[in-house]
Formats: C-alpha cells, structure tokens, sequence
C-alpha cells in the first residue's frame, strides 16, 4: 500500500492546479478581472494559467517534482497572502488555510522528493 502513497499524493496535490489552470484558461478575461481586484494587472492570466496548469503536470508525473514543489509553495504562500487575506470572511479564511495547507504539502515533496512511479525515479533508477 505504501508504494501507492505517493503517486496517489502527487495526483491529489495535482489536480487543483491542472483544474485550476484550465479554468483559468477557459476565462482569461475572468480571470484578469479578478487579478486585478487585487492590483495585478489583468495580463498576469494567462501567465498564471499556464504556471498552474504545467505545474500541476509535472507533480503528477512527478517531473522535476522538487524544484516545482518548491514554486508552488511559494505560489501557494503569496496567493494565501494576496487573494485570501479577509478574514471576516470565513470562506476566505478557509481558502487561506487551504493554501497554507497545500504549502505544507509541496515543501514535504520538496524534501522528500517524488518518490516512486514517477519521472524523477525513473531517471534515478
């Protein structure tokens, strides 16, 4: 059961990301809309979905899963920061503890890597 965790992890840790990153390209306009609400320019969309979407691939083929953990924590982090900080709204609070939550989750792959069933393990192998 043990060598299924981490794949089963990394697709679980994916699929906001891959989702995400769809959806964000079904409705860049939308999405800059948004963005900018928080001061980003409107541009930043289709950056973004591409980041998340191409990111999210790579956890779950767990391709350069340590670097790319890395970056999605700090996306992670300064998302929770820039996007969910009003806490008088308990739906905001929640999505920043979802992020932190997920944070914590790309900096354990970042020290642990991607374990096995992965690209990273087939090129250690």
């Amino acid at each position: 059961m043990t060598a299924y965790a981490a794949p089963l992890g990394r697709l679980l840790l994916s699929l906001i990301f891959i989702l995400g990153g769809a959806s964000k390209f079904g409705n860049l306009a939308g999405t800059g809309a948004y963005m900018e609400t928080v001061g980003l320019p409107a541009i930043l969309a289709g950056p973004a979905a591409a980041f998340e979407l191409v990111a999210g691939l790579a956890i779950l083929l767990g391709w350069q899963t340590r670097l790319v953990a890395l970056l999605l924590a700090g996306f992670c982090l300064v998302t929770a920061a820039m996007f969910h900080n009003n806490f008088a709204d308990q739906i905001q609070m929640v999505m920043f503890l979802k992020n932190l939550g997920l944070a914590g989750g790309f900096l354990t792959l970042y020290a642990h890597g991607a374990g096995g069933m992965s690209l990273d393990s087939r090129k250690a192998g």
